[in-house]
């Protein structure tokens, strides 16, 4: 079972950054909730994920989930994670777009990051510790996104087939045979994952397959282990898609966590 994580009570934010840190356990879970500010959460160690009725959003170190105003959203890490997050005013944010997003961070964002998280509520916003918080906002509008988004359909069979295939990544059913399950053809089947999502079927599940790497690579599984449990069938095929989707081999992305 997971366990489950109190959220702060806030009626409003006593500055234009709300700086929160915490050690969150294995399978924990922050259950649905929208709130009227922003929201960035970071990892310094572990993976979380942040998922959407649009989408799943994971962020491994070096990677953070952008969480706009009013936008449910329910937050789970499956191992033992280092989290910051920032709550921040909307009239701060207008360099960001209306929907969630994964962003690398670069040193210089985690280093302010780390500062600012350390703040106190009720920080000095005319003074040094608001310099630094307006460098930080000045950073954030400039990180990249990251393609760790995993787009999620509305309708009720493809969501089905979905939430098989990210709880069994290493199930190896073929296009057809999903399509027979569900009683759909492969062609329905693919051109309604185009409509719900914009990738292919092929493209949505090796999408899939390589975020449920992630984690697996965090937790501490060697590549030949997260390949065989994603559903690769050679550790040399898991590397080659890693690298194209990501820019980096399995082993570059973590040496560079």
């Amino acid at each position: 079972m997971p366990i489950e994580r109190l959220l702060p009570s806030l009626d409003r934010l006593p500055r234009t950054i709300y700086p929160r840190s915490e050690t969150l356990p294995a399978d924990s879970l922050a259950r649905g909730h929208v709130h009227p500010w922003a929201q960035l959460s970071w990892a310094s160690s572990g993976v979380l994920v942040v998922t959407t009725p649009q989408a799943s959003h994971l962020a491994p170190p070096q990677r953070a989930v952008w969480v706009p105003p009013g936008l449910p959203h329910e937050v789970t890490s499956s191992s033992r994670t280092e989290m910051r997050s920032l709550y921040i005013d909307p009239a701060a944010t207008a360099f960001a777009p209306a929907h969630c997003r994964v962003l690398s961070v670069t040193p210089l964002a985690r280093e302010l990051l780390q500062a600012v998280s350390a703040l106190p509520p009720e920080y000095d916003a005319d003074g040094a510790d608001g310099r630094l918080v307006a460098v930080l906002l000045d950073q954030l509008a400039r990180l990249p996104e990251a393609g760790f988004s995993l787009p999620w359909p509305a309708d009720a069979r493809l969501g089905a087939i979905c939430r098989a295939l990210t709880a069994h990544p290493d199930d190896r059913r073929d296009m057809d045979a999903w399509g027979t399950a569900y009683g759909l053809t492969a062609r329905t089947l693919n051109r309604q994952f185009v409509a719900a999502t914009g990738l292919t079927f092929g493209k949505w599940r090796r999408l899939a397959r390589l975020l449920a790497a992630l984690t697996s690579l965090e937790d501490g599984h060697g590549v030949t282990a997260a390949a065989l449990e994603c559903g690769y069938d050679s550790p040399s095929a898991f590397i080659a898609a890693f690298r194209e989707a990501f820019g980096v081999t399995p082993g570059e992305f973590l040496k560079h966590r």
